[in-house]
C-alpha cells in the first residue's frame, strides 16, 4: 500500500514538474481573447515607437498653451476652470516627455476668457495676442463634441464622445492631430466622461501629438 502511494505521489510530481516546463495552463486564451491581446501590444508597440521619435532641444523649450473646449450645438464654451482636470491630464504626460506647458491655472490668470474663445472661433488676431502675452509658441486645443440618442436595441439614453486634439503653431499653421472616441449608456456627465476618455487614452493621444511635434515643429 505505501509503495503503491509512493508510486502515484512519483507520477503526479514527474506530471506537475512536465506542465510547468511546458507553461501548463488550466485554460488557453480565447481567440477572442487572443486577438485583443495581439491589438494590445500592436497599439503599445505604435506607442513606444512614436515616443522614441528625436525631439531637438531647441523646440523641446517651447512653451505650449493646451485648451479644452466642449462643442454643444454647433457652438464652443471654453471656461477653462471648467475643464482644469482635462487640461492637466494631458499637460502632465507632456511635461513628463519634457515639454513645456502652462497649467490650466496660469492660462485661467493671464488669459481673458474672450481670447480663450478666440483660439475655438478662429480669431487669429485675438488668438495671437493671447500667445504673445504667454510667450507662448504653439497651442493644442481639445475640443470635445458630443452625441447623445435613445439606444432603441437596449432600450436606454446613449452618449458618444469624441475629443479632437489639434496642435498648431502661434500663427495657426498645423503640426499635429489626435482623436478618440467613446460611448457610454445613459451619461448625462459629458464634462466626466470626456476626462475618463483622456485618461483611458492618453498615452496613445500624447505619443502621436509629441511624435508630430518633434517630426513638424520649426
Amino acid at each position: 500500500m505505501l509503495k503503491s502511494s509512493a508510486i502515484l505521489l512519483a507520477c503526479c510530481a514527474a506530471a506537475f514538474s512536465a506542465s510547468a516546463q511546458q507553461g501548463f495552463k488550466f485554460s488557453n486564451p480565447s481567440p477572442d481573447e487572443q486577438r485583443e491581446a495581439a491589438a494590445k501590444a500592436g497599439k503599445q508597440a505604435q506607442v513606444d515607437w512614436q515616443l522614441a521619435t528625436p525631439c531637438r532641444d531647441r523646440i523641446r523649450n517651447r512653451k505650449i498653451v493646451v485648451l479644452v473646449g466642449e462643442e454643444v450645438n454647433g457652438r464652443v464654451s471654453a471656461p477653462q476652470g471648467q475643464f482644469g482636470r482635462h487640461v492637466e491630464a494631458i499637460n502632465m504626460r507632456l511635461k513628463g516627455l519634457g515639454l513645456q506647458t502652462y497649467s490650466a491655472e496660469q492660462i485661467r490668470k493671464q488669459v481673458a476668457q474672450e481670447e480663450v474663445d478666440a483660439y475655438f472661433k478662429n480669431d487669429p488676431d485675438r488668438a495671437l495676442s493671447a500667445s504673445r502675452r504667454l510667450a507662448a509658441q504653439y497651442v493644442l486645443k481639445g475640443v470635445i463634441a458630443t452625441q447623445a440618442y435613445r439606444n432603441t436595441m437596449v432600450n436606454v439614453n446613449q452618449v458618444n464622445v469624441a475629443l479632437d486634439f489639434t496642435l498648431t503653431d502661434a500663427a495657426g499653421r498645423p503640426v499635429s492631430n489626435a482623436r478618440a472616441t467613446n460611448a457610454s449608456y445613459a451619461g448625462a456627465d459629458v464634462s466626466g466622461m470626456a476626462l475618463t476618455l483622456i485618461e483611458e487614452r492618453a498615452e496613445e493621444i500624447v505619443a502621436q501629438l509629441y511624435s508630430d511635434y518633434c517630426r513638424n515643429a520649426r
